[in-house]
């Protein structure tokens, strides 16, 4: 088979993939114990990621194995090339239809122990459990689902969406600026409000703005002052405006307003302490103002930062969201992926089923077959076609035994003929006796078959059959004869395999068969002769 090899077989270079595109198994590292050689494929020596066995005996992952022949014209098995050129063939050509899923293989490598290689993971199982653990390791680098081009933890993607990611972005709805969510964060539409009307409060903001900390801080704990400053700012603007109306129409003073008389409601807003608001006679020149309408303008100003910062969050944690999705419509995918592949190795588990019990129907066939021509082997040996016939009885021990307890009464001797294409005959003996002699003498009958010739011999049965058992000392043999009955249906043409059993049933008593005195039993044999007078 070596000599006639194509040369293209053992000539054709092996194969090198791009940088970019070699399939890999399983990593080995990811293993507790080191896996054992036929668990690693013979083209990216990792553990076998869904097993194939090629039709040269070796395994490769089902993504190797494509990949070889989807890149190589003639793909012959690396391992084949390394362990003997020489004996190349057939067998080593690599084809997907040509390998078959190694289910034995693929179980074994489920339960391999392995454990998660990621820093900081602590996971440990078993490999089948491998692939849903990598798709959920708070651990594994992941790629940001914005584009912004980071690798992050995926434990810290919201940390990052919210606070990191430039892509991440949230409009402001009253400014209406896009901002990202670290810029959201400190971001105030009413920031140049504060510094116009009172630069000394601005002057104490930027001494506390010396960290992002310390703004968030200061902007939680100022929120009520801010408010006040707006509103301040917004009085100032009706003052201007009741200057101008007066001086074209007249105007009565109104009496002062004290912002200060509100009380309790200004003074939840944590106004600092020498804080306080103009009496400039012109601030109230509008009819209806009040102080609980301002209240409650700033009740809605507060309502509206509130509102803000919700949605912002609310935009986070969509961005969350829209990220499970993904993965969960991954997970779903690689789920539907597993019941194909199952369904398919199903499939073949079926067709597999269905060969080897094919093969086993054969087998039994055959074993028929062979125990049938070993029985012919064995007659054809032992059979006699003279009318004499010497018949060798073994363990006469166990098999008297047998007989006294019922388990084996009797037993039959090969046939024999009386001539080549003469009468087919047998005998049958009672070691521990039958009828009249059961229990006190060996029993010895002689039974007439169906042969194959039957048609053509002269019926009944009418030759002298004489019976001996030798004294293998050849001293006293015991000998017994008789003639058959011509009207018994012992020796009338068979129609059943044989006819009922005729001859001696106290042939021999059992105390003489067991005597010192003679060798009928010796080494525990015995030897029975059956003489057919044939003339």
């Amino acid at each position: 088979m070596a000599e006639n090899t194509p040369r293209s077989l053992q000539d054709t270079p092996g194969s090198s993939p791009d940088e970019n595109e070699f399939p890999v198994g399983y990593p080995t590292n990811i293993c507790e114990d080191v896996p054992g050689q036929k668990f690693l494929c013979s083209n990216c020596n990792n553990i076998l990621k869904q097993a194939l066995q090629t039709l040269c005996g070796h395994r490769y992952c089902s993504a190797c194995l494509a990949w070889i022949v989807r890149n190589n014209k003639t793909a012959i098995c690396q391992k084949c090339k390394e362990e003997d050129p020489n004996t190349l063939g057939e067998e080593s050509l690599l084809a997907e239809e040509r390998a078959f899923g190694d289910a034995a293989i693929n179980k074994e490598i489920s339960e391999l122990r392995v454990h998660c290689v990621t820093l900081g993971c602590s996971w440990s199982g078993i490999m089948k459990d491998f692939e849903e653990h990598q798709s959920l390791c708070e651990y594994a680098l992941i790629p940001c689902h914005t584009g912004c081009g980071h690798m992050v933890m995926r434990r810290k993607l919201a940390d990052h969406l919210e606070n990191g990611c430039v892509n991440n972005v949230t409009v402001c709805q009253q400014c209406q600026r896009s901002l990202a969510s670290s810029e959201f964060q400190e971001h105030s539409c009413e920031g140049s409000l504060c510094k116009e009307q009172k630069p000394v409060q601005a002057e104490t903001a930027s001494k506390e703005k010396g960290s992002k900390e310390k703004l968030k801080e200061h902007e939680k704990s100022s929120v009520g002052t801010h408010m006040l400053l707006l509103l301040q700012h917004i009085r100032h603007l009706q003052g201007t405006l009741c200057s101008a109306a007066r001086a074209a129409q007249g105007f009565t003073p109104q009496p002062q307003l004290d912002l200060r008389s509100s009380g309790k409601s200004i003074s939840d807003l944590q106004i600092p302490a020498g804080l306080e608001f103009s009496r400039d006679p012109e601030v109230d020149c509008f009819p209806g103002s009040s102080v609980p309408e301002d209240q409650s303008v700033l009740q809605q100003l507060m309502r509206e930062k509130v509102i803000s910062e919700l949605e912002n969050k609310l935009h986070v944690f969509e961005n969350i969201v829209a990220v499970l999705n993904k993965e969960v419509e991954s997970s779903n995918l690689e789920i539907l992926a597993f019941r194909r592949q199952s369904e398919l190795d199903q499939n073949i588990i079926r067709s597999l089923e269905l060969k080897i019990s094919e093969l086993h129907r054969c087998l039994t066939q055959k074993d028929a077959g062979l125990s049938s021509l070993h029985k012919s082997l064995v007659f054809s040996e032992q059979a006699s076609y003279d009318g004499i016939f010497l018949w060798k009885i073994t363990d006469v021990g166990r098999k008297l035994q047998d007989s006294v307890t019922g388990r084996t009464v009797s037993f039959y001797s090969p046939a024999f003929y009386t001539a080549k294409y003469g009468y087919k005959v047998c005998l049958r003996v009672y070691l521990n006796g039958d009828g009249t002699g059961k229990g006190t003498h060996m029993s010895l009958f002689f039974v007439v078959m169906k042969g194959d010739y039957d048609a053509l011999l002269p019926w009944p049965f009418r030759h002298k059959v004489t019976f001996m058992l030798l004294d293998q000392n050849n001293r006293e043999h015991v000998i017994d004869a008789f003639r058959p009955d011509l009207t018994s249906a012992s020796f009338q043409r068979p129609v059943n395999d044989m006819n009922v059993a005729s001859g001696c049933p106290m042939f021999l008593p059992l105390s003489k068969l067991q005597s010192p005195k003679h060798a009928y039993v010796k080494e525990d044999t015995l030897f029975l002769k059956c003489i057919i007078e044939t003339n």
